[in-house]
């Protein structure tokens, strides 16, 4: 491919900060701020960040078609180039660890490290299950019914059972009221995802954060991206899915320390 794909692009973007590019690609139901947010200042210090709202989150309209998973990663690129950076490492969190594998499939000239958290090649039985009942609860307009699914599954033990009852009331409205308009449709294209077949060309430093306690992807999944693609490292963090929430500073020392001993 060209060192620029020339694609318009369409989404929402953020830029921060200075330094080497990094490209940050969020969860299914959430967006840049709600993945990211609370280490975009740290990250910012030290990279030039540019990251896109899926469509249905942030300020980027609902899909009418169904989502790809190629779109979202040539859309990824494309807020690259609109921002200069002719290189840069992606990190991804959950649905944004096959977007970033297939930007790095897709563009490997222009990707120069990997940093995949909470992350999955493909749908195993539970991801399936999960996604499902997300994505019609997502489709059926009940944001308070979704973030008692979400708090449910995403949450560590740890993290869910320590929460007072007035603490837990006031996440679940946190949570209903920042779900994402298209959580439907990024939701269902987790259940279709396979980047499988992209994972032994990955020639680039990779970080895989496992999140030991998680229910939604599991260590099974987290494992297999780090033994199939080649030279990966692994990294243990004793989080449920929302790593950013349960473990910020330990989860954000992972991908620093990582970033910088690969200068990317």
């Amino acid at each position: 491919m060209s060192p620029r794909n020339l694609l318009e692009p369409t989404f929402s973007r953020t830029r921060l900060g200075s330094g080497p590019g990094l490209l940050l690609a969020h969860g299914a139901g959430s967006s840049l701020a709600g993945t990211y947010g609370p280490i975009l200042e740290a990250l910012a210090a030290r990279h030039t960040i540019v990251g896109i709202d899926y469509p249905g989150s942030g300020e980027t309209p609902r899909a009418t078609t169904p989502l790809t998973v190629d779109d979202l990663a040539d859309q990824l690129v494309a807020a690259a180039d609109a921002e200069g950076l002719d290189r840069f490492a992606v990190s991804g969190y959950s649905l944004g660890g096959p977007v970033a594998i297939r930007a790095a499939a897709r563009h490997p000239e222009r990707v120069t490290a990997l940093v995949l958290t909470a992350a999955f090649p493909h749908r195993d039985n539970r991801l399936a299950l999960a996604s499902s009942i997300q994505s019609k609860i997502a489709a059926s307009g009940d944001r308070e019914l979704l973030a008692q699914f979400l708090l449910m599954t995403a949450l560590g033990t740890q993290a869910l059972e320590s929460m007072p009852t007035e603490q837990l009331r006031q996440t679940l409205g946190y949570t209903a009221a920042s779900i994402a308009d298209g959580s439907a449709e990024q939701t269902d294209l987790v259940g279709h995802v396979d980047v499988r077949d992209d994972l032994p060309g990955i020639a680039v430093p990779t970080l895989v954060i496992s999140t030991t306690d998680d229910r939604l992807t599991s260590a099974t999944l987290h494992r297999q991206l780090a033994e199939t693609i080649p030279g990966a490292q692994l990294a243990e963090i004793a989080t449920g899915h929302l790593p950013m929430l349960e473990r910020t500073d330990e989860w954000l020392r992972l991908i620093t320390d990582f970033l910088d001993k690969h200068n990317a």
